[in-house]
């Protein structure tokens, strides 16, 4: 069995290696609890799986209404589209087969399936006509058939994650001597619960290779091939405001450079040299005098068009000032977090509050003086501040590099836990899933639950277990009915989360939280 990154898909299929290991030595009420077990993880596991295919069709849909992309997401949609087809026609294969085993192990007359009988999934699955069925081999051809119905879809597929799909279709290695027919090394003498968590366990697979496939679909509309045919030049420097003797870099280069293009390239009569990022740089130190300067930038460089050679002059001015004491701080962290929260700064110069003026460039930056040099800084996404501080009196210049980070993702919660036991009327009397954020040092700041989804199993939910996905951060309608079902031993797994910053960004939860009923 292939093994996927995923921890917890990993653990769920060590589990049911092992399991099946100790099934060849006793079926013990034990071994068939613990198959119970597995068999409901796994399908916990493949709602979610279902869940992030969803979201990522949802994402195309949109991309598609975007002019920028919907070429590439019309193209890649479709293929996407096949994977899911695919994938639902060998679900539904399995399931089928889930239900006829099912028919197979409930005697006459019974309305319940046993769920230790030895032969069942033997005549079904594995001896052939006229003593069973033999759809064991109708069984590994739909498997085999879906890999390379996904391996056809695009050779990218193929090439990027084709050794690293799920749907492994080879003998098990711990198949006994006289169980190394495929049929008969999953099936011979397994127990009906074993017999449909090994099916369980195919249909986790399919799903899980559906969302490989729509993923990598989904990253490809990003990926643009682009012939560089157009050469502009690029010259900056560190900084355009220092101090005496103060060090500073001036980088040149070619805009979508190439190594066919050749350049040679000389700042202020100093050759330059490449570094690893691509620029050409040359370090040298600011004037001892206080003034204006400039740098000569001259590049030398071949047109890939015609083959040409070709040069540019570019000028980088600077200023030379005096020095003088500004201080900046930032008065909660040392950072600025988005998300609408007034980060406050505080700035002071040789000059007084009134003498300072200050600046600040980045996206969806915005800046409150309150006086003093007081100042509430609100950024709506990551990413860095730039801030340029001028002392009126002195003509000092300061310029600081602030990193703007996201805040903190909350935990999600019902009635104050974050999964575990819980008696099921505490369960039915909670009102939603909420949202907390843990020792954020802005005191007060929210995010709102959106959207989640909610898989109940065990007790109640025997023939079925059910997946309601809801909108808001109450309880609907559709989950009060399924929630009202809830008893002692049922499973409440709650996954899917998203939630809403204060300025209506939204952003989707890690993990999933789990409620175990009493």
């Amino acid at each position: 069995m292939s093994l996927p990154k995923e921890p917890r898909q990993k653990m769920i299929n060590l589990m049911y290696l092992v399991l099946t290991a100790l099934l060849a030595l006793n079926v013990s009420s034990e071994i068939l609890n613990a198959f119970k077990t597995v068999k409901n993880s796994l399908d916990v596991s493949t709602g979610i799986a279902s869940n992030k295919t969803s979201q990522l069709f949802q994402s195309f849909k949109k991309k598609m209404e975007d002019p920028s992309s919907r070429e590439q997401a019309v193209i890649w949609n479709a293929k996407a589209e096949e994977a899911r087809k695919f994938a639902d026609q060998a679900y539904k294969f399995v399931d089928d087969l889930k239900k006829e085993l099912i028919a197979e192990s409930t005697p006459k007359g019974d309305t319940t399936y046993v769920i230790d009988d030895l032969n069942a999934a033997t005549r079904l699955l594995v001896e052939p006509a006229p003593s069973g069925k033999g759809k064991g081999k109708d069984l590994l051809a739909s498997l085999e058939n879906f890999k390379k119905q996904i391996l056809g879809i695009d050779s990218s597929i193929t090439k990027e994650i084709g050794n690293s799909l799920p749907v492994d279709t080879r003998v098990p290695a711990t198949a006994s001597e006289g169980n190394k027919d495929w049929s008969a090394a999953y099936f011979r003498m397994t127990p009906t619960i074993a017999a449909l968590t090994i099916l369980s366990k195919f249909q986790n697979d399919i799903r899980n290779t559906e969302a490989q496939v729509v993923e990598l679909c989904h990253k490809k509309i990003g990926e643009v091939i682009f012939t560089y045919d157009q050469f502009k030049v690029i010259a900056n420097a560190s900084s355009s405001y220092m101090m005496p003797g103060d060090e500073f870099t001036i980088n040149a280069g070619i805009g979508a450079f190439s190594s066919q293009a050749q350049p040679s390239i000389s700042i202020g009569g100093q050759g330059a040299t490449l570094t690893p990022e691509g620029d050409y740089e040359v370090k040298t130190k600011a004037e001892s005098n206080p003034g204006n300067y400039t740098k000569i930038v001259n590049i030398s460089y071949r047109d890939q068009k015609t083959g040409e050679m070709k040069s540019q002059t570019k000028e980088i001015k600077y200023t030379v000032g005096s020095p003088a004491g500004l201080t900046v701080s930032t008065d909660a962290t040392r950072v600025f977090y988005a998300g609408g929260i007034e980060n406050p700064m505080s700035v002071t110069g040789s000059g007084g509050s009134e003498q300072i003026q200050l600046s600040i460039d980045g996206v969806g930056i915005n800046k409150i003086d309150k006086g003093r040099g007081q100042f509430l800084i609100t950024c709506s996404q990551p990413g860095t501040a730039i801030v340029r501080v001028t002392d009126l009196k002195s003509k000092a210049t300061q310029e600081f590099k602030i990193p703007i980070k996201r805040v903190p993702s909350p935990v999600a919660m019902v009635n104050g836990k974050q999964g575990g036991d819980m008696t099921a009327s505490q369960f039915k009397a909670a009102g939603g899933v909420s949202s907390k954020l843990v020792d954020f040092i802005f005191e007060g700041y929210s995010f709102k639950v959106v959207s989640f989804a909610m898989y109940f199993t065990g007790a109640g939910f025997e023939e079925k277990n059910e997946v309601v996905e809801v909108t808001g951060n109450a309880f609907n309608a559709e989950a009060r009915k399924f929630m009202n079902r809830c008893t002692g031993g049922t499973t409440v797994v709650i996954g899917a989360i998203r939630v809403a910053d204060q300025i209506g960004n939204v952003r989707d939860l890690e993990g999933n939280i789990t409620f175990v009923l009493e």
